[in-house]
């Protein structure tokens, strides 16, 4: 299976994903309405990709103009082919890989203000909220961060961190939220 890079450096390029259903890549049209909302907060943002499976958000936002990209993915087979994307689209200066999951980097990694956007797409079939809300502290203020989750329910917040959108696409729900300045 490939996924297409939509717009930018990269526009037009395929990227692979795992032949399993352990990863399940936000579908082009999600991608391309997201960051046409995200557009303004893109240029030499610093950007987490938590649950990254093939990096298809990471690397979208490296190709519209983000100064560096984080994934974290435990997954093996999501790993090799994460790795295989970053190689594909000589992205290797500009993106760290961190083999484990994000509760596992989030006990040893601290907390600390570091990114302008944080990806958070968890699987829907284990959400991992707690872990999501831990997130939170890691964007910089006026950050954005972006959830990906099944249903309309409860999702999770913190204070100091407000919702300013959410969006349906079928199964797919967004919430995006923006750290106070």
């Amino acid at each position: 299976m490939n996924i297409r890079i939509i717009s930018g450096t990269h526009g037009g390029r395929k990227i692979a994903a795992p032949n399993n259903d352990r990863t399940h890549p936000m579908g082009e049209r999600v991608r391309n309405a997201l960051f046409n909302v995200l557009k303004d907060d893109i240029s030499d943002a610093t950007v987490l990709d938590a649950f990254a499976g093939t990096g298809s958000l990471g690397l979208e936002a490296l190709s519209r103009g983000a100064a560096f990209a984080t994934f974290i993915e435990k997954d093996r087979a999501a790993q090799a082919v994460l790795i295989g994307n970053i190689a594909l689209l000589h992205e290797e200066p500009r993106t760290k890989v961190i083999r484990t999951s994000v509760s596992g980097w989030l006990d040893t990694y601290g907390v600390t203000p570091t990114y302008d956007i944080i990806f958070a797409d968890p699987p829907y079939h284990q959400p991992q909220f707690s872990t999501v809300r831990r997130l939170f502290g890691l964007l910089k203020p006026g950050g954005v961060m972006v959830l990906s989750h099944p249903g309309k329910g409860e999702v999770p917040s913190r204070p100091g961190v407000v919702v300013v959108d959410n969006r349906s696409y079928g199964g797919a729900n967004l919430t995006i939220y923006r750290r106070d300045y």
